[in-house]
């Protein structure tokens, strides 16, 4: 699953660690959602969309299947 989280939070000027703080989760669960390695649960996804104000699929867009 592809997301711009990086480029949401650029516009911002926030870390991941400033991210993860504000909606309950580590600093290591951003990095890996932005690198790809972990698929959020909806509830985290929408969390995330909430917290930049934008909708789910601003953020995340799934991949087309083979």
């Amino acid at each position: 699953m592809k997301n711009t989280i990086r480029v949401e939070r650029a516009k911002l000027d926030i870390t991941q660690s400033d991210l993860a703080e504000q909606i309950n989760v580590s600093k290591q669960t951003i990095l890996s959602i932005e690198k790809g390695k972990f698929t959020p649960s909806t509830i985290l996804a929408l969390k995330i969309a909430r917290y930049f104000k934008v909708r789910v699929e601003d953020i995340f867009e799934l991949e087309p299947e083979d």
